[in-house]
């Protein structure tokens, strides 16, 4: 056999050559129609509808975990300002990151002074880098008029804050002060909006819940044209928020929560819109152009 002679040529003998094989072109797989740009889209936006799911199924469970973070010990209060500190400083350096979440920290105080006058116990105030602050209460009161309150007391005492730093910009002229009260103003109004759980949501309780889904719809146009992840958050929350009360809101208890007395209603409504239009103006007079690099 051929093999057998091979092995019995002598040494240095040349063996016969086997015949080359012809290379063969390599082969592609046919163009199906929907491969290509389309199934593209299609791989990635598959992973964006995942992470869709997980949060709408894991919604209510991380709405717990951040109500459940201010009563871990080792997450004190001064602790978590000095870590929301560090991380904004990153970004707008030291001074603007201690003033800002000083504000933040007013504001959040403001709904514990409230709450504690409603006769609930709250914890101190935990922040969380990039997303705010949070409290936690059993409640928000007894009826809606104490949420109400409740609620209002945040950007109330967060816009006698504000006025600090727009009275030092206005004596000094430092732009450093206009942008710390710019940004003031901002997050008060921005809490204003009438969505659960923000507190302009919590006011809405008093006067009317059906503004809640207006505000809804007007928060989830304003994700699509701004798109960012506190947003999505609230958007995500509050509408847990909003369908879990939808669902109760024939029950006796609802209904008796929501019997605020025609006075009370007023006061809320005068209190929520001039708050709403004072920080307006506050935005408007101090918004100047600025980017990062000028930080």
């Amino acid at each position: 056999m051929e093999s057998e002679a091979r092995h019995s040529l002598p040494p240095g003998a040349l063996a016969p050559r086997a015949p080359e094989l012809e290379e063969q072109p390599p082969e592609h797989e046919p163009i199906h129609p929907g491969s290509g740009r389309k199934s593209a889209l299609r791989r990635a936006a598959g992973p964006l509808v995942a992470i869709g799911l997980l949060l709408a199924k894991f919604g209510t469970k991380l709405k717990a975990v951040l109500f459940l973070l201010p009563k871990l010990k080792f997450l004190t209060t001064s602790a978590s300002m000095l870590v929301s500190i560090v991380a904004y400083q990153l970004i707008f350096g030291w001074p603007f990151a201690v003033g800002f979440v000083l504000l933040l920290l007013l504001h959040e105080l403001g709904h514990v002074i409230q709450l504690r006058r409603e006769g609930i116990q709250a914890s101190a105030p935990m922040f969380i880098p990039f997303l705010g602050a949070v409290i936690s209460a059993k409640s928000m009161g007894d009826d809606a008029a104490a949420e109400a309150r409740v609620g209002l007391a945040g950007p109330v005492l967060g816009t006698i804050a504000t006025l600090v730093p727009l009275g030092i910009w206005l004596a000094t002229g430092d732009d450093f002060w206009r942008a710390l009260a710019y940004i003031g103003f901002l997050i008060n109004l921005f809490n204003l909006l009438p969505v659960l759980p923000l507190d302009g949501g919590r006011a809405m309780a008093a006067l009317s819940p059906w503004v809640w889904f207006v505000g809804f719809a007007g928060l989830i146009a304003l994700t699509v044209f701004f798109p960012n992840p506190i947003l999505l958050l609230v958007l995500l929350f509050g509408g847990m928020e909003s369908y879990r009360r939808w669902k109760l809101r024939k029950t006796p208890e609802a209904r008796a929560y929501h019997a605020v007395p025609a006075r009370t209603r007023v006061l809320v409504a005068a209190t929520y819109l001039g708050l709403a239009a004072l920080l307006a103006v506050g935005v408007t007079e101090t918004f100047f152009e600025r980017d990062l690099s000028d930080v």
